[in-house]
């Protein structure tokens, strides 16, 4: 039998992905579309204790202070785990599994520590850690939300106000977003993510439209447009 599909959901925190991948669900869902849906980083898993430990900032007060690729471990273990415990033999039998981040998600957050200059190595030793020398499935589609850090900025702050949570050393560094808005725009270039504007016009984009948009390019990975 052959492998199954693959398809990530990306962008940096504030656009808006969540959002989305939420309403994306619902809508496979109604168009009876049979899937599997996993969330990254799994903080309620023992798999991701090294991931909680950096973000609240047990190594360090802000990003830089674990270098990308020490960091971008601590994810692929928690990646790792998931794969062989929830969602692993469901596509080797050929299932579809939609996922909200993924090893994407290092190229844009770990890889916004490095100079420019650097990020094509990291970009390449990033994809054969997890997909070759862990063996991890590489993703069939990737679909970047593009948004500008105002607009961050602003949704997370809503957000914290709304679960009444406080921001991570991510979340708190606005040079640091400035630079994986910047990075994520270069990965999606280098690896050939499918970019979604959060622009129309001049103006934001409607939720549901992006949404619409969204389930189209699946609908086409999937051969089913």
């Amino acid at each position: 039998m052959s492998k199954g599909k693959l398809i990530v959901l990306e962008g940096i925190d504030g656009s808006g992905k969540s959002a989305q991948y939420r309403r994306l669900c619902d809508r496979m869902e109604k168009n009876n579309i049979d899937y599997n849906h996993i969330v990254f980083p799994r903080y309620d898993k023992d798999s991701s204790a090294l991931i909680r430990m950096y973000l609240s900032g047990q190594f360090g007060s802000r990003p830089g202070d674990v270098n990308p690729y020490a960091a971008s471990t601590f994810y692929a273990v928690d990646r790792f785990a998931s794969y062989r415990e929830d969602w692993g033999k469901v596509y080797e039998s050929g299932g579809l599994i939609l996922s909200d981040r993924y090893t994407t998600s290092n190229a844009v957050h770990q890889g916004s520590k490095l100079p420019e200059a650097e990020l094509p190595g990291f970009f390449e030793w990033l994809y054969d850690m997890e997909y070759v020398k862990m063996g991890l499935p590489r993703p069939d589609l990737v679909i970047y939300l593009d948004v500008d850090v105002e607009t961050s900025l602003r949704r997370m702050a809503k957000r914290q106000e709304k679960t009444n949570t406080h921001a991570d050393i991510h979340e708190q560094d606005v040079e640091y977003l400035c630079r994986c808005l910047k990075t994520a725009r270069k990965a999606a270039d280098y690896y050939g993510w499918v970019s979604i504007d959060y622009l129309k016009d001049g103006a934001e984009r409607e939720v549901d439209e992006k949404n619409l948009e969204i389930f189209n390019i699946i609908m086409e990975e999937l051969g089913r447009a």
